[in-house]
């Protein structure tokens, strides 16, 4: 096939542009028609104003117009809306907030009848704050968290007992919990409350449309949170408390004793063989030093440890059943890491396997009134437990069970 000459190759190409472009034009009013027809009614099209009229030139104008609002101010629209849905959701904040504090000072009036009017303490524990040690270097900062943690508990019990002097040390533990709750709403509120008056006064559309994607994750678990407070206040267990509950309920009628800070251990058979059951102390709201726990039953029964098991609750997928159970292994605990770190500094020195079984559950949940499903699961996890043992280690051999988990509500 011959080429033809360059010219004739443009006039070919443009006269074929022309048609296609005449192809378009034509699709284009005929879907304006047809779209003034459906919108306005089977009137004739000259009567709703084809080309020409004077109501096609108002349709026109009203598009481009609003074309061009929205060109220069259609951020500005989006940010408005935002801040507007932003500034509800900070006054729900702002209630649960109000509400925690209220229920603080109840427990307070409820626990010592006799104490002075507890509010302006309240206030001035809502802004209480905790600073990590430097991290430049790494090496040994475990013992420095450990120490902040340590004065940090220490400095929250002695503000609640001088909250209710004449209170028992269950009451001055269920405290300890509703102020941490209270001070945990009140830090949400101050962290959302200055993103929003940040990006307002700076009318920055990125400041704002990041609070306002992450608000319903916000408000999800601040709602969990104002629900923890009356649970703390009355001492009912938690969904965190799962791991605690195992244990409760495996040592059930034995003695008990404390090991090491706010733990207390019982000594029992269980499918022959000699298990140390942890928990720590209830019924207050108490999480204790599980790896103090742990060496020290180690270093108890020197070598003879067969093997470590450790309940807990943990954060489920959507889609997942509340209360049902999963094995793995490793060290099943949360917190900042110290008791973590020191549980497995002792299993990697004397060779000891980690097993571990959770209860999942939603991390609304976990801060939330404990529901029948996660009571459930934690009779599903001693099943589970027990055939780990039965599987895993042979009679008459040393098992450490611990079933880690705020204990509020949950005795001995």
């Amino acid at each position: 096939m011959q080429c033809g000459s360059l010219r004739e190759i443009s006039v070919l190409a443009g006269t074929h542009s022309q048609h296609y472009l005449n192809f378009i034009t034509s699709l284009l009013i005929y879907s304006e028609k047809a779209l003034r027809s459906h919108l306005l009614g089977s009137l004739p099209v000259q009567q709703l104003g084809g080309d020409g009229s004077p109501l096609g030139y108002i349709f026109n104008l009203l598009y481009l117009l609003l074309f061009v609002f929205f060109m220069l101010y259609g951020q500005k629209v989006q940010v408005w809306t935002m801040l507007r849905e932003i500034g509800s959701a900070l006054n729900e904040l702002k209630r649960f907030r109000d509400d925690a504090q209220n229920v603080a000072i109840s427990v307070v009036k409820e626990a010592d009848k006799t104490a002075a009017d507890p509010t302006p303490r309240i206030n001035q524990y809502l802004e209480y704050f905790t600073t990590t040690p430097i991290d430049i270097d790494p090496s040994g900062i475990v013992p420095k968290i450990e120490h902040i943690l340590d004065v940090r508990d220490q400095r929250f019990k002695d503000e609640a007992k001088l909250l209710a002097p004449s209170a028992n040390e269950t009451q001055i533990e269920n405290l300890e919990g509703v102020l941490e709750v209270a001070l945990t709403l009140n830090y949400i509120y101050r962290v959302v409350k200055h993103f929003y008056i940040l990006g307002k006064k700076m009318m920055s559309y990125m400041v704002i449309m990041q609070v306002q994607m992450q608000l319903p994750l916000i408000m999800q678990e601040a709602k969990a949170f104002s629900g923890a407070v009356r649970a703390f206040a009355y001492g009912q267990p938690i969904g965190d408390g799962a791991g605690a509950l195992v244990a409760a309920k495996m040592m059930q009628g034995a003695k008990s004793e404390e090991i090491a800070k706010d733990i207390v251990a019982a000594e029992v058979p269980l499918e022959g063989r000699r298990a140390f059951i942890l928990k720590a102390r209830g019924p207050g709201a108490n999480i204790g030093k599980y790896g103090d726990a742990v060496q020290n039953i180690v270093k108890k029964c020197r070598k003879k440890v067969a093997m470590v098991v450790m309940i807990d609750a943990a954060l489920k997928y959507e889609g997942e059943k509340t209360g049902d159970t999963a094995e793995g292994v490793g060290t099943a605990i949360g917190g900042i890491g110290v008791d973590r770190f020191k549980i497995e500094e002792t299993a990697t020195k004397f060779k000891l396997p980690l097993n571990a079984v959770v209860i999942k559950e939603s991390i609304a949940e976990s801060v939330a009134p404990m529901t029948k499903e996660i009571f459930d699961g934690a009779q599903t996890a001693i099943a589970r437990v027990k055939r780990l043992i039965n599987e895993r280690t042979k009679k008459d051999d040393v098992i450490i069970v611990v079933g880690v988990g705020n204990t509020v509500g949950i005795g001995q």
